[in-house]
């Protein structure tokens, strides 16, 4: 029997893509943006070693799919800012990629136009020009990691980076996280376990080796010397929400147990607001008042927001699209965010510093 009948029997088609070092080489980082992106990272570690007092917010649409759409939230954003940065660090939520349970749009990387052609390297340049615009703003961002190659392209722009619900157990997410320049956000399974988060974080604080790419496209043995900042992201699960102070403190117990640093996020949407965005606000009070009755764990807080209110399915007709509205997950509109994070930092500006 021929090899050709043993190998690809279900692929129809390979592409080459352009390697991480001509991407970067063709779309480099500025000297600002790649202070955007250290700075970031740096506050956040000293957030979650408490030399920083404030709050990390990762807040923004659940997914990038329009690019006008997204630098106006981000000019938006930075102007917001600077106004609340004495109490609360902003870092822009920009996900370019989105896990599925069956099938459905994968995100902007994946299929830049919507329609289903997956022009993944197109998608690979007009993200990378969207995280250097933004971190030209002084704006830090944010992302999942979910495709194990594409943070190659792309991590040098990031400062912060979640694992999903769905990829918090997988070994190769782990392996991955292990070697990525900046703190890494563990999501509790989808049915409200932590188990997976606190293993997680257990694992990427090890050094480990594995298969990958280099810079140079080239199939490579990565090994890395582990990730100190990992930590687990509260997001509910199970038709049940985990960030009242019940939660929070079972948490803490379990992180303790472990031996891992009491460092928590409650992400404000899933599960925790039982998918209805209009409930995102009233969690973030409630994170507000737990830290007012000397809760010490909270460190961050995410948060699904766009320009306009929920969410809306992917037309036939693009043009039929409404314009700053989600394409995935429903989301808060800017009045609602605005105000939202402006009460935070009202309620949190003399408390922080003391704890």
């Amino acid at each position: 029997m021929s090899g050709n009948k043993l190998e690809n029997v279900n692929v129809a088609s390979q592409e080459t893509l352009i390697t991480p070092e001509a991407l970067k080489k063709e779309m480099p980082l500025s000297e600002k943006a790649a202070a955007t992106v250290d700075q970031g990272r740096q506050a956040i570690y000293d957030i979650m070693d408490g030399k920083d007092h404030r709050l990390f917010i990762v807040v923004g649409p659940c997914s990038i799919h329009d690019l006008k759409a997204a630098r106006e939230y981000a000019e938006r954003l930075k102007v917001l800012a600077d106004e609340v940065s004495d109490t609360l660090l902003i870092v822009m939520r920009v996900y370019f990629e989105k896990p599925r349970t069956t099938v459905g749009w994968k995100g902007l990387i994946n299929d830049p136009h919507l329609d289903d052609t997956f022009d993944i390297e197109q998608g690979l340049h007009i993200g990378r020009r969207l995280l250097l615009d933004i971190a030209e703003l002084g704006l830090p961002t944010a992302t999942e990691a979910l495709d194990p190659i594409s943070p190659q392209y792309l991590q040098d722009t990031i400062s912060w980076s979640a694992i999903g619900a769905r990829t918090t157990e997988s070994q190769t997410h782990r392996e991955m996280s292990s070697g990525l320049s900046m703190a890494i956000g563990f999501k509790n399974g989808t049915d409200g376990s932590l188990d997976v988060a606190v293993n997680a974080m257990k694992s990427v604080s090890h050094p480990h080796s594995f298969l990958g790419i280099n810079q140079q496209g080239q199939v490579s043995i990565i090994r890395t010397s582990g990730n100190a900042y990992g930590h687990v992201v509260l997001r509910g699960g199970g038709g049940k929400p985990n960030y009242d102070s019940v939660s929070v403190a079972l948490c803490e117990k379990a992180l303790e147990k472990a031996g891992l640093r009491k460092s928590i996020m409650v992400d404000c949407s899933h599960a925790n607001s039982n998918k209805d965005p209009g409930l995102q606000p009233l969690v973030m009070q409630d994170i507000s008042h737990q830290i007012l009755e000397g809760n010490k764990s909270i460190q961050g807080l995410m948060v699904e927001s766009h320009l306009n209110w929920g969410n809306q399915p992917i037309p036939e007709n693009l043009s039929d699209m409404k314009y700053g509205v989600s394409i995935t997950d429903a989301c808060i509109d800017w009045d609602t965010t605005e105000k939202a994070i402006r009460d935070m930092r009202d309620k949190l500006r003399d408390v922080l510093p003391k704890r």
